[in-house]
């Protein structure tokens, strides 16, 4: 018996070790890949800036590799970006923390089983088809509102941008204020206050920090969006906040380069490179200036 025993103990401790061992390659392999992808984008930028200056491709106006002359200045494509990922973000925030509050605080059980997955199918529809809706659809509408409005411009890949990302801050901000003990929201309503208050003065300062959490990961989800931006923003590096223009964002410029008309090695080519390390730069920092303001904000229950 005690040997049956025994070998049953150790059969278990094998079984966990193979366990930690799956799970330890699991690790390894996220760890190994965003390595290999840093080396990669560190690699081919370092041969891009010994063909070009740092201080031109950071502080030039004008891009345009593909022509002659050429000129490397990244804030076009820069403000590009930012300009669709804040136009997206002042659709997409207000509107989802206002359906999390509604899902959280005021839905039945029986809407929010309804309502929810309804509102998270917006997620699983490829973005190559809100490419087409906002070129098909959304900016024949602003053309009829705004008629000097460009056919490719940035308002519309921003507005339908926006409703992409709306499941995302809906469903992680909704997700924070369920956590919140239900004794925050009692000891409100004994004190007085209306469902309104309790829900914004109680329940959403109790959640900021996920909530922030959500909205950054919302924007870093608009700035690495690429079909929405290349089908119905343009392909025009611009320096303008005018957003009823064409413009190009980074992930555009990259899809664009990337068709396989460019030499491979050419400084032209190398540029992907370039871009798609600022890029990776811009979401690190605002993961980081996530991390330090969600820290400073968290609640532990």
């Amino acid at each position: 018996m005690w040997h049956a025993r025994n070998l049953l103990g150790q059969g278990r401790r094998r079984g966990e070790e193979v366990i930690k061992g799956i799970l330890l390659a699991c690790t390894l392999v996220s760890v190994i890949t965003t390595v290999g992808i840093i080396l990669i984008l560190s690699t081919e930028s370092t041969g891009f800036f010994r063909e070009v200056s740092l201080v031109e491709f950071l502080t030039g106006t004008k891009w345009a590799p593909l022509f002659i002359p050429q000129h490397f200045g990244i804030l076009p494509l820069v403000s590009g970006t930012l300009l669709v990922a804040v136009g997206a973000s002042f659709v997409a925030m207000p509107i989802g923390l206002a359906s999390a509050i509604y899902l959280s605080e005021y839905a039945p059980d029986r809407v929010r089983s309804v309502v929810k997955p309804l509102l998270e199918i917006l997620a699983g529809i490829p973005t190559v088809v809100y490419g087409y809706f906002a070129l098909i659809f959304v900016t024949p509408a602003l053309r009829m509102l705004i008629p000097q409005t460009e056919i490719f411009n940035a308002l519309s890949a921003s507005i339908v941008m926006g409703i992409m990302i709306i499941p995302m801050v809906s469903s992680l901000s909704e997700d924070a204020m369920l956590a919140v003990p239900r004794s925050l929201r009692e000891a409100a309503f004994a004190l007085g206050a209306t469902k309104m208050e309790v829900a914004t003065k109680v329940v959403v300062p109790a959640s900021l920090s996920s909530i922030v959490a959500s909205f950054v990961l919302a924007f870093s989800r608009a700035i690495g969006e690429t079909m929405i931006v290349t089908l119905a923003a343009g392909a025009t590096p611009k320096l303008t906040l005018n957003p009823l223009v064409s413009i190009q964002t980074m992930t555009g410029y990259i899809a664009q380069v990337s068709s396989g008309d460019t030499p491979h090695g050419s400084v032209e080519y190398q540029t992907i490179f370039a871009v798609g390390m600022t890029l990776f730069l811009i979401t690190l920092l605002m993961n980081i200036v996530a991390q330090v303001v969600t820290g400073k904000y968290r609640e532990v229950y």
